[in-house]
């Protein structure tokens, strides 16, 4: 399927949908084909995040869920990752 970049921006939500059922997306731009829009393998997204999470210090994350009640603490300032978000947001 190919659709343009002006109506890809429109309904990305719909293409992305597309995408993850399996279909490949063709995005133009002046009629020329310029990107291709495809479903991610989960095991690329969840081994480049493992990889991208393990190299920062402190953190290790073997692809799990979190296991206990307590938060993660990010760079020793004491506040939970959730903490963080959460002011952030204000």
């Amino acid at each position: 399927m190919k659709v343009s970049v002006r109506e890809l921006k429109s309904r990305l939500s719909e293409y992305l949908n597309l995408a993850e059922a399996g279909e490949e997306v063709i995005i133009t731009s002046h009629r020329r084909p310029v990107a291709r829009l495809v479903r991610a393998r989960r095991e690329e997204i969840r081994g480049d995040l493992k990889e991208t999470l393990n190299a920062i210090p402190g953190v290790h994350w073997q692809g799990g869920k979190p296991v206990g009640g307590r938060g993660v603490s990010l760079l020793d300032r004491g506040k939970t990752a959730a903490e963080m978000v959460l002011e952030d947001r204000k």
